[in-house]
């Protein structure tokens, strides 16, 4: 099986586009799904987004799987413009629909806030009303009109299932030492 890094084009144009339950799915790319909000921070919350990044990696320590129901490949936030604005982009194997549904669902279970509600314009009803959250979101969205993939089109089960495999073959050549 050849691995053949992949990039696609999309369009600026949302209306050729399938239509889930709360507007335009993007296509899966080789990088597979995602998205970036860039939302303004309320005065003086940028520390309590820090500390919520601390929160969640703390609790990941604890569980490194806490957001295995999301599918993630990557997180990544960002405040910049002197802590006015913050950036959040996330790469996933579902597509926006199914992604904040779980995202949703997980956070109120687990009785944890967002570090969504540090930002102005998010719904305080986000844990009883998803479609405030998907608004939100689909408000602040900046889509990407580029995406490449070096293993393009993986899911991160499958990047984990190689890993999983390449670790029992070394040990296996250790072993044979």
């Amino acid at each position: 099986m050849e691995i053949r890094p992949q990039a696609v084009a999309i369009p600026k144009e949302t209306d050729q586009l399938e239509q889930g339950k709360y507007g335009p799915v993007y296509p899966r790319t080789p990088a597979c799904y995602g998205f970036t909000i860039i939302a303004k921070v309320k005065p003086g919350r940028a520390e309590a987004i820090r500390a919520h990044g601390r929160t969640l990696a703390g609790a990941l320590e604890g569980d490194p799987h806490l957001l295995a129901p999301l599918k993630l490949h990557y997180l990544r936030w960002v405040l910049f413009d002197d802590d006015t604005r913050f950036m959040y982009q996330g790469i996933f194997d579902t597509d926006f629909d199914k992604y904040t549904e779980d995202a949703v669902a997980l956070f109120s279970r687990a009785g944890v806030s967002t570090a969504f509600e540090n930002l102005e314009g998010f719904p305080e009803d986000w844990r009883t009303n998803p479609e405030a959250f998907v608004r939100f979101v689909r408000a602040h969205h900046c889509p990407s009109f580029l995406e490449y993939g070096e293993y393009p089109y993986v899911t991160s089960d499958e990047i984990k299932k190689a890993l999983r495999i390449k670790n029992a073959l070394s040990e296996i050549l250790d072993q044979m030492q």
